[in-house]
């Protein structure tokens, strides 16, 4: 086993959260679930796959993750999403890590699904993102519009061998809802760092996302996946400028 704390924020995530436990059981001691307010069995499901379970308020992703490492026994942090699962290239090239700097942080990339459907392209396809880092070197930013982690300059990024197994979507319904939650989220962030709904960003974002995603960067060779992808790009890029400039109307009246 590692020196390795698995930090994970979960809200009513029983469904899933059981084979991303088991898919980092054999790597350490310590596999922690941050739990925000379930209303399902998340809390018994986590305890029962081997995992300490605290319960905090929800600040936004930045912050609660940082509130959550605190928690952690060990200062090397692998952060993950209940719905992210840990490949056996991945789990191997974790447990192969001698650890011994700290300023070395790492990046992972990601296999992300539609369902079954493995997506190769598109906004999905070449994903990539910093996981596994010493806390006495980095740290969620919490002044930041987009979730960021920020790290000491001396520090220096390599790249794990395997993948995180990212499951987006069960189906199309709950992906619209996961939409609807994450641009809420965001037009919050963006309405308190005064970023502004302009019409071109209300009206033209989303298509330019749709273009994007589906066009340029070859959603289409996904087939029908791809385009569900493409379009829920869209509609997230387009609900979260809608709520942003109802938070603005709100603020005005007010």
């Amino acid at each position: 086993m590692q020196p390795i704390s698995v930090v994970i924020l979960a809200k009513n995530e029983a469904h899933i959260l059981p084979e991303t436990l088991r898919s980092v059981r054999m790597l350490t001691d310590d596999l922690l679930v941050c739990d925000t307010g379930s209303m399902d069995a998340t809390i018994p499901v986590a305890i029962q796959n081997g995992a300490r379970v605290i319960e905090e308020e929800w600040y936004g992703y930045s912050p609660t993750k940082n509130k959550a490492n605190l928690e952690a026994k060990y200062s090397w942090i692998l952060q993950l999403d209940a719905d992210e699962v840990v490949d056996d290239i991945l789990l191997q090239s974790l447990l192969n890590l001698k650890l011994d700097d700290e300023k070395e942080i790492f990046k992972i990339r990601f296999k992300n699904y539609l369902g079954k459907k493995l997506l190769r392209f598109g906004e999905w396809g070449s994903d990539e993102d910093i996981r596994l880092f010493n806390v006495n070197y980095a740290m969620w930013s919490e002044v930041s519009v987009n979730e960021k982690l920020v790290y000491d300059d001396s520090c220096r990024i390599s790249v794990l061998n395997g993948f995180l197994l990212h499951k987006i979507i069960r189906n199309r319904a709950e992906y619209e809802e996961k939409i609807i939650a994450s641009a809420q989220k965001t037009a919050e962030k963006y309405f308190k760092s005064h970023k502004k709904a302009s019409t071109i960003k209300r009206y033209f974002s989303p298509a330019a996302a749709f273009i994007r995603n589906y066009f340029f960067k070859l959603g289409f060779l996904d087939g029908v996946a791809g385009f569900i992808a493409a379009s829920m790009s869209a509609k997230y890029t387009r609900a979260k400028y809608e709520y942003l400039h109802e938070l603005e109307k709100a603020g005005t009246k007010g």
